[in-house]
């Protein structure tokens, strides 16, 4: 069927995810379709994660960001330069909108806040967590959404994409659970830098040997931006995607998700190399976060 011109939404909803049938029973595309999901931080990790969510079927968005795109996220974000200064919330809108004109969209260009959180949580069914982690702002955003997530029960799927690797961290919350399974407190909040926080949610073990050493070279730097690359974005928003059918199917999701494209792609003796150095990487790179620690401490 070719659509030339606008059709009603059932007409069009069911030539949009025909190609669907077979690999996503009915019951699950008609949870999909009647799915809240709200995208905290439109971003490199939440905005990939809009697409192929709008593609597979998704047609209720909740999305918040309270970032504009800059030049230097074309690098892996879904913009353009036609999107520079724009709202990346409002962008990932209009994505929306130019696959499926029938999907209904909220925009917060605000963000995450303390007044807005609970009711966004409650009136989702899947959150996506593409806070910025880089920032004290994002972790701010990040702790309030998942203390409102856990409090009331809802699923939490966050994304680290690190160098050329992504790490999917699903939080299945019961009511009345801890924040990030109690790894992260607001006492840490507010005492701990953002490379302590990451420390905190993202095992050592998933964390790529380049990013490490990258680590070690930024720690006490006032520019300490993280790198990050395309191919890992990008990895999020399919593994995102499956996750949510999985939860809308009440299957069982893992709890960690580890994807490193580039011992995919590299030989074995890379791999190996890689990894018989990566050890100790990390244990220089712990010790040197300490000693930077110690230095805070007493110039405190």
């Amino acid at each position: 069927m070719t659509i030339h011109t606008p059709v009603d939404a059932t007409t069009f909803y069911t030539e949009l995810t025909v190609r669907n049938r077979g690999l996503v029973p009915e019951s699950t595309q008609r949870r999909l379709s009647n799915a809240t999901i709200l995208v905290a931080g439109c971003g490199s990790t939440g905005g990939a994660a809009v697409d192929p969510l709008v593609r597979l079927g998704a047609q209720n968005f909740l999305l918040a960001d309270n970032g504009a795109y800059e030049l230097n996220n074309l690098n892996r974000q879904h913009a353009t330069v036609g999107d520079l200064g724009r709202n990346k919330a409002e962008v990932s809108a209009a994505r929306v909108k130019a696959v499926n004109p029938h999907a209904a969209t909220t925009v917060l260009a605000d963000g995450i806040t303390a007044s807005n959180v609970r009711p966004l949580v409650r009136r989702s069914d899947v959150i996506i967590d593409g806070a910025d982690v880089t920032e004290r702002s994002g972790w701010e955003a990040k702790y309030l959404l998942h203390e409102a997530a856990a409090g009331v029960g809802r699923p939490v799927v966050s994304g680290y994409d690190m160098a050329g690797t992504q790490y999917v961290r699903f939080y299945g919350y019961r009511r009345g659970d801890r924040p990030f399974d109690g790894r992260v407190t607001r006492r840490d909040l507010d005492a701990d830098g953002t490379w302590d926080l990451l420390r905190r949610v993202v095992p050592l073990r998933v964390v790529p040997l380049d990013l490490l050493e990258h680590a070690r070279r930024q720690l006490g730097a006032d520019d300490s931006a993280m790198p990050q690359l395309v191919h890992a974005s990008l990895l999020f928003g399919a593994v995102a995607a499956r996750m949510t059918l999985h939860v809308l199917e009440g299957r069982p999701v893992r709890r960690h998700t580890v994807i490193n494209v580039d011992a995919e792609v590299q030989r074995p003796a890379t791999n190996l190399r890689t990894a018989l150095r990566k050890p100790v990487v990390a244990a220089l790179a712990l010790r040197d976060l300490a000693a930077l620690r110690h230095r805070e401490a007493l110039d405190d």
